[in-house]
């Protein structure tokens, strides 16, 4: 489904016509198989987190012939390498298991499989003989060992197989990671061309049989993640339907090629499917290998018996080798030599070992050495050189086979040694001296490691000679404008913006009071005040409390009273009023004496209750005598509307109103005509019992009501609960006559039920399962609590616990569980107990920032000079960020906050508390690493909230361990259990089926499409555990009780003990409990798991597959279920799949797709059928017509109204008949606008306090001053909202009010009402799948549904997704959180600025000592302590050499640029590297200042918002296409020359230095780490050293000769590496056990330096940056760059923020380093400026029209004595600021 038009955009640019195809040109193939679809999947695709953002915890398949690809293709393997005769499989191993272990420790859900027919990619079939031959043994032996790893291995002869299909079919994978064999150019072998197009058709297969396909090769292990690219495409019933017959030969042609060069290879060896073999021993495997080359045409040339001989000596030497003895350097062999050597022997050699060989039988630079010694020595005796046992071992063989006794010196004299000298096996690593550093805190953390420094020495790496001033920074100003300050000028700071006007003023006024307004109504909304006065409580200023300690509100608040945490919508359904007794003893026992005003007090007191009783009495007298003659629907019309009234709420009028409800619903059943049927007892049943429970639970029942109860009980047949109820309950001893006659349920003589077709017809338990479980009490262990206004469970009360105690928490629970007060009882100790301290509120989103200071604001009011609440985002501030108590901001701006250093010294101390809500977005890709900084760095106890930790466990074993570093005790409490259940169901979309045209509300018939879900039907998807949050209702329970009950027969266990009256029979007496249920359902699923671990999926007669069907909805069943509605059906269906919401009350809905255009595509396509119907009945409809007329006559009379009106005020007139002036305000035709929606055709509901004025004006200001498009505010007045983060946030803010007040009904979003957002829905739809709908994802907004206090229900509901899908994702785990490595370089220069410039207070030092004694520095890391101190102290010495940090820590020169940037390292740092070296300096120096411009974006590009293109969007062909009709250049030029230049030098200058690190900690650590010989994935011992073999020379010559690491993996040493690094890449990637390297924590330049193509680098750079600066077409970026729609904005906008960050930097240091400089335009700051964290930015979605731009400041004038040079750079850079800032705001304006 093409639902964004993602495609489409594509079509509108005219591409030429599709290739020339012919069946005899594989090339001309493969450009036809890209341009028609290939090419299109590649720009569809997207980077993802396969993991964390895709995949989750589900199943996926890694291509086994992709990976042996992808561990061969390895530039550093010497294997299979043309004019080499190296063959050093150990090495491949290592990258094989190295590779696995990258995989597996980020998730443990895969399986390898091998498809046989795709062997020709890994073999290269076409190429070279030699490589060919390698690479077939190599995979052989590769296969072996994957398949002794414990991972599942799987070989299918291709994708058509029907054993594959049943694998998939069972295993579901979600995505095969594979490769795309690269691009076809025109000088490429026409075999290649053969193996990518045979590579892409079985892409081509996977996808169109539904399975998603990842590229492995390229693919980032990046901390937790691995990112690739995702294709995606749906089932496609005739795949080959697509393309040209003309193709499909080709394809077949290609395949005949292939075939025939594995023949010719092979010359008559067989080829066999790969499969578990035993490797042979040395001696069976040298028989075979004379045996078969014996007998081939190798055996023909003169020298075959010297080389065999050789050959078959290393086949025995090398199980005697041990690791390090193979660890060659290339040998240098005569050229003719090796020429034999590769033309003939070893191909027919190697493939003669193939499937019996392994990684300990063969070896080609152990070969090579022998053969190289035995030409350069005189000795002919093959015992001299291997020893007396092996040369026994191949004279045996060679007397069995009677060959040629080999003649050396003719071989020598034949080929003569090479003259060129042997290499010795080792490697120079230039030594590395430390340059000197000292701080007192570092010298002293760091004392351990005893790393000597080279006090005399200096950096002699680099010597640049720009923007080198060695001047230390001082981080003050504002990140993206350097004319604001971050501390106000009382506290030293210097704002150059000056003063505002008058006019500036009264416009921030303005907004400020449209914002406090919007905030009100906000309140309102969130509290259920609905425009009643908020109820905020008022705190008294703590000093004042203190002063006043005595009094009784004090001591309350002292042990944490809260009456007004009642208020928190989680907790409506629970919440009870709780008064706090007033005259309590204070003395336990002491009776109190009552003076005579207290007397005469109580006394008025008794006398005001009888008067307000007896008010009561005939009030409600008067209420039974005006129903009398009303029918009974409209008597219930009425009571219900009293019962909100507010003199019903309490004491004995409630209990009696109730009553006669009660009483009312017995008479609507004995008047249904259908009353003694099965259907009707169970409705009627339902409600009674609901309400008979309700009122035994009120808290001022009488005898006569208990009565009334009983008989009602009685006459249902509940008796047995008759007593326990009523005992429970709280009676009265007074009792009171009822003023209404209640109906007759039982007889008054024999005590019988009067209508005995009412009773129950099963056994009371069964009856509670099946209809009355989601009204059971859902209470865990609640108890009073005197700190909150309602009883809360025991966990809730452990969170208190701690709380009190000040202590960590963690809190892992559902949404709806409860976990919302948890923060508000925080907030409001920590109000009550200080003036000072600070409390911080971080959310992951702006919206929830948002909602989240309305609530704060709606509970909190106190006595202090200004508001105690502030909001801080990256787009906007509220109140005084600084000088607040309670803080609400996101991650990114606390963590800038805490590593400011003006803020260390008069801020942070003062943090008390830190609540880090929805904690589980620490795993995300983007931003995750902001989450662990604070977590680092907080100076106080957290709160962690979650409703979503996958395996929370191992988290919180890290977050414990931070905690307790910085001295704070930490508890996890973990609450497993919803409060409300969510219901599943599917909508049944399938072909052919056309929806009935609408013709409105009231017309429209329910199309049964909406179809319930069992949850136990899902494991038809082949499910094989079910997931931790697997949950069944009491009737799903009851349901699956009876599927067991049908086919007890088969079962493995006795049912008995499950029939549900034996099962409950403890609870005899007693109404069912959720934690009854909860006991059944644990019981149930227990023997369910069993099924799943002993069934065949594929048995469709198994025991379990008959459960299954027996629960399952048969319409369901019956439905092709990978069906999936094409765009345009999914669409107009929208308008079916929400009436049928509102035809069965299931709205409010929350409709959500994760594609931002979708969104609004849905909304404006309801819009679209409801305005089109409503036009067409207003046409026909007489009744419409009448009311028009009748509306624009009274219109007409307008101006006779206001005349009359005039001579009415003119006239003294009486009250007698105030109706005459009255009656213009009364009539309907006052409200009536023609204009306005007609109900029948919108899904708007009605709100108590929120009217059509209200929205009127509401949407006025919108359509006024903010950028909501006309077709969204007309969707409003439909009661349809979209909710996205493009939106202007006004516009979202109103939408979330207006769903939370009950007048939107339908909102349609993405994941921006996911997070914790406050919007209590009925169901929540998932509309379309996405790659975006994770398991993580789904449970976020499923949990929207079904709220505490809203729902007792919440209902789930799928819409245009196959059932396979929705089924994953129900039965999907959360996945584990990931995290990342947080303490980069860059975060080292912060940590060091925070010291700088705090004056070392006290608050820094102490975070910065707590993480450098963690055990480890992040909860996915590796890196123990010690070796983390080696990371910082060689970090610090990589800043020192990059000129940003001095001897004494201090930052200098570039520090604000590198420091402000922090978020794209290594970007930072390669920016620079390139300003100090001059390079930006000589692009903007140019002459041609549009030159200049380019130049620097381009460079700039390369370095920030870079953004991948697939290899074959990015072909040569495809581009020539795309860019003929288009303005973009779509890839981005090369990085210029001398930029390269200076990268690869900074490159190798870093790579030096953490080569050092590396070396530094392991000779340090050699005795504890020891030696490095286990594989990394299995921890085998591969080449275990034979100490007891015989000596010989080429051992003696091997052990000489190896390659000497420390740093190295021996494993890679056997491909003649040493201890010197080609990148920071190969650095990290093949250092010794025990080396944590992190590649993306050491700034490395190879990224920048890499050219697609080359250098190992896969994917091309996007050029959407420079494109959009060229032409400023955003329709171009996607149609020919590929970039979304929902995410041009947001690219963009992080670009503009980039360019105006290292602007700022570079005007700071232009300022500290001018000679003579004064701070441009240096006026004092605003009286009223804040401390700013720096930053501070507009986005446009939160931009308000009276203050936007208001950050704007004048030119920035040049200072004095800044050189030429160094302005120009200012000049070229503020240009292309300033431009590309202005297009970008262009395109939202």
């Amino acid at each position: 489904m093409d639902l964004d038009d993602f495609d489409r955009d594509l079509q509108l640019l005219p591409l030429e016509n599709e290739p020339s195809l012919t069946a005899q040109s594989t090339k001309d193939a493969v450009a036809y198989l890209d341009a028609q679809w290939y090419t299109l999947v590649n720009r569809r695709g997207r980077w993802m987190d396969l993991i964390g953002d895709y995949a989750g915890s589900e199943p996926f398949v890694v291509d086994g012939e992709a990976l042996i690809q992808l561990v061969l293709d390895d530039p550093l393997l010497a294997l299979g390498r043309k004019g080499d005769v190296s063959f050093q499989i150990v090495h491949a191993i290592y990258t094989l298991e190295r590779t696995l272990h990258e995989i597996s420790r980020r998730s443990s859900s895969f399986e390898v499989v091998f498809w046989h027919d795709r062997r020709s990619l890994t073999l290269l079939y076409g190429d070279d003989d030699y490589v060919s031959a390698s690479r077939v043994l190599a995979r052989s032996i590769l296969f072996n060992h994957l398949t002794s790893l414990g991972i599942p291995v799987h070989v299918f002869p291709d994708v058509s197989d029907p054993a594959w299909q049943a694998y998939q079919r069972l295993h579901k994978p979600m995505f095969v990671m594979t490769n795309d064999g690269g691009v076809v150019e025109e000088s490429s072998l026409d075999a290649h061309a053969d193996r990518v197009l045979l590579q892409r058709v079985f892409i081509y297969n996977l996808l169109s049989q539904g399975v998603s396909v990842t590229i492995l090769k390229g693919a980032e292990f990046r901390d937790s993640k691995i990112l690739s690219f995702v294709y995606e495409q749906r089932v496609d019933g005739d795949p080959k339907g697509r393309f040209k017959d003309e193709f499909w030969l080709a394809v077949q042609k290609a395949s005949e090629s292939v075939a025939r060069k594995e023949s010719l290879l092979r010359a008559g060896l067989p080829v066999q499917p790969l499969q578990m073999t035993e490797p042979l021993p040395s001696r069976n495997l040298a028989a075979r290998l004379v045996g078969d080359l014996s007998q081939s045409e190798a055996a023909q040339h003169e020298f075959f018996a010297e080389l065999l001989q050789l050959f078959l000596a290393h086949v025995y030497l090398v199980p005697h080798l041990g690791l390090k003895e193979r660890a060659q350097p290339p040998v240098s062999l005569p050229a003719p030599l090796t020429e034999l050597l590769l033309g003939s022997f070893l191909p027919r050699a190697f493939l003669s070992l193939d499937n019996g060989a392994s990684a300990v039988t063969v070896d080609g630079r152990v070969f090579a050495g022998i053969l190289d010694h035995a030409l350069k020595v005189q000795d002919n005796s093959l015992s001299s050189l291997v020893g007396l046992q092996i040369a026994s071992e191949v004279d045996a063989l060679w007397k069995l086979h009677n060959l040629r006794a080999p003649d050396f010196a003719a071989l020598r004299a034949r080929f003569p040694p090479a003259p060129a000298k042997r290499a010795d096996g080792t490697d120079q690593v230039p030594s590395l001296n430390l340059l000197p550093f000292h701080h007192p805190l570092f010298d002293e953390e760091l004392s351990s490691i005893h790393i000597e420094a080279d006090e005399a020495g200096d950096d002699d790496d680099e010597d640049p000679s720009y923007l080198e001033f060695n001047t230390l920074f001082s981080d003050t100003q504002h990140w993206h404008n350097h004319k604001r300050a971050i501390l106000p000028t009382h506290l030293g700071g210097n704002d150059s913006q000056g003063p505002m006007n008058e006019w500036q003023r009264k416009r921030q006024l303005r907004s400020e009071q449209r914002f406090m307004s919007k905030l009100q109504w906000q309140a309102e909304t969130l509290t259920g005040a609905y425009g009643t006065p908020l109820q905020q409580m008022v705190i008294p200023s703590a000093a004042v409390a203190r002063r006043s300690k005595a009094s009784t509100t004090s001591t309350q608040a002292e042990v944490g009273y809260s009456p007004h945490l009642m208020s928190v919508p989680e907790l409506n359904g629970l919440a009870q009023t709780a008064k706090p007794p007033k005259g309590a003893p204070s003395k336990k026992g002491k009776k109190e004496t009552l003076s005579s005003a207290e007397k005469i007090r109580l006394a008025n007191q008794a006398k005001k209750q009888a008067k307000e009783d007896e008010s009561n009495v005939h009030w409600w007298k008067e209420q039974l005598d005006d129903v009398e003659e009303k029918p009974t629907a409209s008597k219930i019309t009425v009571v219900e509307h009293l019962m909100r009234n507010k003199r019903t709420k309490e004491g004995w009028l409630a209990v009696e109103v109730r009553l006669y409800r009660l009483h009312l619903e017995f008479l609507r059943w004995l008047e249904d005509p259908q009353r003694e049927s099965a259907a009707a007892r169970d409705r009627y049943s339902v409600s009674i019992m609901c309400m008979a429970k309700d009122l035994f639970e009120s808290l001022a029942l009488f005898p006569t009501a208990i009565k009334k109860l009983a008989g009602c009980l009685a006459a249902l047949g509940f008796e047995e609960y008759i007593d326990p109820l009523a005992d429970a309950a709280k009676v009265s001893k007074e009792d009171r006559e009822l003023n209404f006659d209640f109906v007759k349920l039982v007889k008054s003589k024999s005590g019988h039920a009067v209508h005995k077709w009412m009773r129950i017809t099963e056994d009371p338990v069964v009856w509670q399962l099946r209809l009355f479980g989601e009204y059971l009490d859902r209470s865990m262990d609640s108890q009073s609590d005197p700190r909150v206004a309602f009883k809360p469970d025991a966990w809730q009360r452990k969170v208190l616990d701690c709380l009190d105690k000040n202590e960590s928490v963690l809190v892992a629970a559902p949404t709806s569980a409860g976990k919302t007060f948890i923060s508000y009882y925080a907030m409001e100790k920590l109000l009550r107990t200080s003036d000072d301290d600070i409390l911080v509120y971080v959310a992951p989103t702006k919206a929830l920032v948002s909602q989240i200071a309305a609530e704060v604001y709606a509970r909190f009011r106190k006595e202090l000079t200004e508001a105690c609440w502030a909001i801080h985002t990256r787009d906007y501030r509220v109140h005084n960020p600084q000088n607040c108590q309670i803080l609400v901001t996101v991650p990114e701006m606390l963590a800038t906050m805490l590593l400011s250093p003006p803020l260390a010294k008069t801020w942070t101390p003062r943090i008390k508390r830190i609540i880090l809500d929805e904690i589980h977005t620490i795993g995300q890709q983007e931003g995750g690493a902001v989450w662990e900084q604070i977590i680092l760095l907080a100076p106080c106890p957290l709160i962690g909230l979650s409703a979503t930790i996958g395996e929370p466990e191992k988290f919180n074993a890290w977050l414990a361990s931070v905690q307790e570093a910085h001295g704070f005790k930490h508890t996890f409490i973990h609450h497993p259990h919803r409060y409300s259940h969510l219901r599943k169901h599917t909508y049944l979309l399938q072909p052919d089926d056309k929806p009935a045209p609408f013709n409105g509300l009231p017309e429209y018939r329910k199309t049964e499409r909406l179809r319930f879900i069992h949850p136990i039907s899902m494991l038809s998807f082949g499910a094989r555990s079910l997931p931790p949050d697997f949950s069944l209702e009491a009737a799903d329970c009851l349901s699956l009780y009876r599927a067991f009950d049908s086919v007890k027969d088969k079962l493995g266990f006795d049912l008995a003990g499950l029939d549900p009256p034996r099962f409950f029979a403890d609870t005899k007496g007693a109404l069912l409990k959720q934690k009854d249920i909860l006991r059944y359902e644990a019981a149930l699923i227990q023997q369910v798991s069993s099924l799943i671990e002993t069934a065949d999926p594929q048995d469709q007669g198994s025991t379990l597959n008959s459960v299954i069907k027996r629960v399952s909805d048969p319409a369901v069943d019956q439905a092709d279920q990978r069906y999936i509605p094409t765009s345009q059906e999914f669409f107009t269906n929208l308008i079916n799949l929400v009436s049928d919401l509102h035809a069965n009350g299931d709205l409010p809905a929350l409709l959500f797709n994760f594609d931002r255009k979708v969104c609004e595509k849905m909304a404006q396509a309801i819009l679209d059928v409801l305005e089109k119907a409503e036009t067409k009945w207003r046409e026909t409809s007489p009744e419409w017509k009448r009311k028009v007329k009748q509306w624009e006559a009274w219109v007409a009379k307008a101006k006779e109204r206001e005349r009359l009106a005039e001579r009415m005020k003119k006239v003294k007139k009486d009250d007698e008949n105030p109706a005459a002036s009255a009656e213009p305000e009364t009539s309907w035709e006052a409200s009536f606008d023609p204009e306005d929606p007609s109900p029948q055709f919108s899904f708007a509901g009605t709100s108590p306090a929120f009217g059509k004025s209200d929205l009127d004006e509401e949407i006025q200001a919108l359509a006024r001053w903010s950028s909501a498009p006309e077709w969204a505010l007309k969707a409003l007045r439909r009661g349809v909202g979209v909710h996205h983060s493009g939106m202007n946030k006004h516009y979202r803010t109103l939408v979330e009010s207006l769903y939370r007040s009950g007048y939107l009904r339908v909102v349609i979003a993405t994941g921006t009402l996911a997070l914790g957002i406050n919007a209590p829905t009925k169901t929540s739809v998932f509309c379309g799948d996405s790659p975006f709908l994770t398991a993580l994802m789904y449970r976020q907004c499923a949990g929207r549904a079904g709220r505490r206090g809203f729902d007792l229900l919440g209902k789930v509901v799928f819409y245009g997704l196959p059932m396979d899908r929705c089924q994953r994702l129900v039965l999907s785990k959360l996945p584990s959180l990931g995290g990342n490595f947080p303490l980069t370089s860059t975060m080292v220069l912060r940590l060091f600025n925070l010291l700088q410039g705090s004056n070392n207070a006290p608050v820094a030092q102490d975070a910065i000592r707590s993480i450098l004694r963690l055990p480890h520095i992040s909860f996915v890391s590796e890196v123990g302590r010690d070796q983390l101190l080696h990371h910082i102290r060689f970090s610090i010495d990589y800043l020192r050499r990059a000129g940003l940090l001095d001897a004494e820590g201090n930052p200098i020169n570039l520090f604000g640029v590198a420091a402000h940037l922090y978020y794209t390292e290594p970007s930072n740092l390669a920016f620079v590297a390139l300003l100090r070296h001059g390079v930006i300096h000589r692009i903007c120096k140019q002459a041609n200042i549009l030159t200049a411009k380019r130049d620097l974006l381009l460079l700039l590009c390369h370095l920030f918002g870079r953004r991948y293109l697939p290899k074959a969007y990015a072909s040569a062909t495809y581009l020539k296409t795309i860019t003929k009709k288009s303005p973009s250049l779509v890839v981005l030029p090369a990085l210029p020359t001398d930029a390269r230049k200076v990268l690869l030098e900074h490159e190798q200058h870093i790579k030096r230095v953490f080569t050092g690190y590396a070396l530094a900690y392991l000779s340090q650590n050699a005795e504890s780490l020891g030696q490095d010989s286990k594989l990394p994935f299995s921890g085998k011992d591969l080449c275990p050293e034979d100490k007891e073999a015989a000596p010989s020379v080429i051992r003696e010559q091997l052990r000489r000769t190896a390659v000497s690491t420390v740093a190295r993996s021996p494993f890679v040493a056997t491909s003649g590496h040493g201890d010197s690094f080609g990148s920071v890449a190969e650095l990290s990637n093949t250092s010794r056990r025990g080396l944590h390297l992190n590649e993306y924590a050491i700034p490395s330049m190879r990224q920048f330096t890499a050219v697609p193509g080359q250098d190992n680098e896969e994917f091309a750079l996007n050029a959407y940056l420079l494109d959009f600066y060229t032409h400023g077409q955003t329709a171009a970026l996607r149609a020919a760059n590929g970039i979304r729609d929902g995410e041009v904005w947001y690219l963009l906008q992080d670009f503009s923020l980039t360019l105006k960050t290292i602007r700022t930097g570079l005007v700071q240091l232009l300022q500290k380093a001018a000679a003579n400089a004064t701070r441009a335009g240096s006026v004092a700051g605003d009286e009223a400026s804040e401390i700013d964290s720096g930053y501070g930015t507009l986005d446009p979605a939160e931009a308000d029209p009276d203050t936007e731009g208001s950050d704007a400041g004048g030119e920035f004038k040049r200072p004095t004595g800044v050189s030429d040079r160094d302005w120009r750079v200012y000049e070229v850079l503020n240009a292309v600021t300033t431009e590309f800032d202005e297009k970008f705001r262009a395109i939202w304006a």
